[in-house]
C-alpha cells in the first residue's frame, strides 16, 4: 500500500482514506468492518461498473472520475470504491488527487480546532470536489477545441486529424464514463435521505445538478468534435475533387493531342513536320478540344 490516511472527522466517525492498497490491507479491512465478500473483490478488480449497493448498516459505493495521462493523451478511469455508514467513511483509490489532498488538509485544520461533521457531509464534499474537477478539464477540452477550430482551415496536416481523432476518443471515453454515474448518484440521494433522515438531502441534489450540467457539456462538445470532422471531411473532399478536376484537364488536353499524332503515325507512309498541313491540323485539333473543354468548364462553373 502506498498509504492510508486517517482522521477523526467527529467523536464517533472516522475518515479511512487508502490509496492503492495491498491486498493483505483490503483483507484486514474487510474483516474488521464485516464488509461483504463481493465489496471485497469489486475492489481488488479495476473498472468495476459504477453502482450503488444497500446493506443493513452500509453503502457500498462504486463511482469513476476521469484522469488524464499525458504520456497517452488520454483519460483514464479514476475509480472510488466507498463505503459509508453513520460512524465512518472509507475511500480506496488507486490513484493520488490533489482535490482528495486539499480536502484533507481542510480537515486536518478542522481536527486542530475541533470543527466536527459527518461521513454523509464528507463524502457529499469529497463528491463535489471531484466533480468540480471533471467541470475543469471540460473547460480546458473546450479551450482546446476552439484553437483547433481556429487552425482548422489553415493546418490540416496529420496532425490537425491527428488531434481531432484524439479529442474525439477521449469525449466519448469522458461520456462513457459519466453517463452511468446519473442514476447512481439519483440512487445515492435516496439512500442517504434514508440514512440521514433528510438532513443532507439538499447537498446531494446539487451533485445531480452538477453532473447533468457536466453531462450537457460533455454532449455539446461532442457535437461541436463531430461538425469540426465533417468541415475537415468536406474540405479533403474539395481538394480531392480539385486535384482530380485538374488531372482530368490535362488528361483531356493531352489525349486528343496523342489521338492525332498516333492516327498520322500510324496511317501515313511519310508524314513529317515539315508537311505544314499536318502541324496546323495537329495544333488546330489540340486548341479546339482545349477551348471546348474550357466552355464547358466555364459554363458548368467547375
Amino acid at each position: 500500500m502506498e498509504h492510508m490516511q486517517s482522521f477523526q472527522i467527529s467523536p464517533s466517525a472516522v475518515w479511512n482514506d487508502y490509496v492503492n492498497p495491498s491486498l493483505d490491507e483490503v483483507d484486514a479491512t474487510i474483516e474488521r468492518f464485516g464488509f461483504h465478500e463481493l465489496d471485497r473483490d469489486a475492489i481488488l478488480e479495476e473498472n468495476q461498473y459504477a453502482r450503488i449497493d444497500s446493506y443493513d448498516d452500509y453503502l457500498f459505493i462504486v463511482l469513476h472520475f476521469p484522469k488524464y495521462e499525458p504520456t497517452t493523451q488520454r483519460y483514464v478511469y479514476n475509480e472510488f470504491n466507498i463505503f459509508i455508514s453513520k460512524t465512518y467513511l472509507l475511500t480506496f483509490r488507486y490513484y493520488n488527487s490533489s482535490e482528495i489532498r486539499r480536502l484533507q488538509e481542510t480537515y486536518e485544520t478542522k481536527i486542530t480546532t475541533w470543527e466536527p461533521t459527518t461521513p454523509g457531509f464528507l463524502l457529499y464534499e469529497l463528491l463535489e470536489n471531484m466533480l468540480d474537477k471533471v467541470m475543469k478539464m471540460l473547460e480546458r477540452f473546450g479551450k482546446d477545441l476552439r484553437l483547433i477550430e481556429r487552425d482548422l482551415f489553415s493546418q490540416r496536416g496529420a496532425k490537425t486529424i491527428e488531434w481531432i481523432m484524439v479529442k474525439k476518443r477521449n469525449i466519448i471515453t469522458l461520456k462513457h464514463m459519466m453517463k452511468p454515474q446519473i442514476a447512481v448518484l439519483k440512487l445515492l440521494e435516496l439512500r442517504m435521505n434514508t440514512l440521514y433522515n433528510g438532513e443532507i438531502e439538499l447537498y446531494f441534489e446539487n451533485l445531480e445538478d452538477k453532473l447533468d450540467k457536466i453531462f450537457s457539456e460533455i454532449e455539446l462538445l461532442q457535437e461541436n468534435l463531430d461538425s469540426m470532422e465533417d468541415t475537415l471531411k468536406s474540405i479533403f473532399e474539395f481538394q480531392t475533387n480539385t486535384t482530380m478536376k485538374y488531372f482530368w484537364l490535362f488528361s483531356a488536353i493531352l489525349l486528343p493531342l496523342t489521338l492525332v499524332t498516333g492516327f498520322f503515325g500510324m496511317n501515313i507512309e511519310q508524314a513529317t513536320f515539315d508537311n505544314k498541313i499536318i502541324v496546323v491540323t495537329v495544333f488546330f485539333v489540340l486548341f479546339l478540344t482545349f477551348g471546348v473543354i474550357y466552355y464547358i468548364f466555364h459554363m458548368k462553373k467547375l
